[in-house]
């Protein structure tokens, strides 16, 4: 195995700009594909108890069924993954779960944009700024929509009559005591 070094040595060749490393096709976009697709592959073979190629114990006669593809967005930009399947169809992975779209914690960057004061059209482009992501209105719209109804009954739910509070007060004098200046 490589050491360490030689390793990132080898990740770090033909890097001449930050967008080599950063960019929507640097080097972090892709091992963070790499990480996800093998995760998935991880998940299915969980999901079927047997290694891949190799023939599952139980009788089930559900195995590998190849790959299919999905684009998914995320804080990085957009990305095509290669999402493993199994024959009968009964995987459903837990890190992209199916009909997702985009990563968990991206909704989390549109509702803080949201109430940071942001228009729909403003958070719109600071996505595409921030991650080179098209993301639609529509999409801002029902993620914004979604927390709503939470924040309504927060702010109309009924105050207490009365609340406890306790106040720490502190006064810091210097004084000269025998020659000598304390607090």
């Amino acid at each position: 195995m490589a050491t360490k070094d030689e390793l990132l040595d080898e990740l770090l060749k033909g890097y001449e700009k930050p967008e080599d490393l950063l960019g929507e096709n640097g080097i972090f976009q892709k091992l963070k594909k790499a990480l996800v697709e093998k995760a998935l592959g991880a998940e299915l073979t969980h999901h079927l108890g047997c290694e891949k190629g190799k023939k599952p114990e139980a009788k089930s006669g559900n195995t590998r069924n190849g790959h299919g593809k999905k684009r998914v967005k995320s804080s990085g930009g957009e990305m095509e993954l290669s999402v493993p399947r199994d024959r009968d169809g009964s995987f459903e992975p837990q890190l992209i779960k199916k009909g997702q779209r985009h990563f968990d914690g991206f909704d989390d960057k549109i509702i803080s944009l949201y109430a940071r004061g942001m228009t729909v059209r403003e958070i719109q482009s600071h996505l595409k700024e921030l991650y080179a992501v098209q993301v639609s209105p529509d999409l801002i719209s029902r993620v914004t929509d979604a927390v709503m109804e939470e924040v309504r009954e927060w702010q109309n739910r009924p105050l207490d009559a009365l609340y406890p509070l306790v106040i720490f007060d502190a006064l810091r004098v210097k004084i000269r005591d025998e020659g000598t200046v304390k607090n």
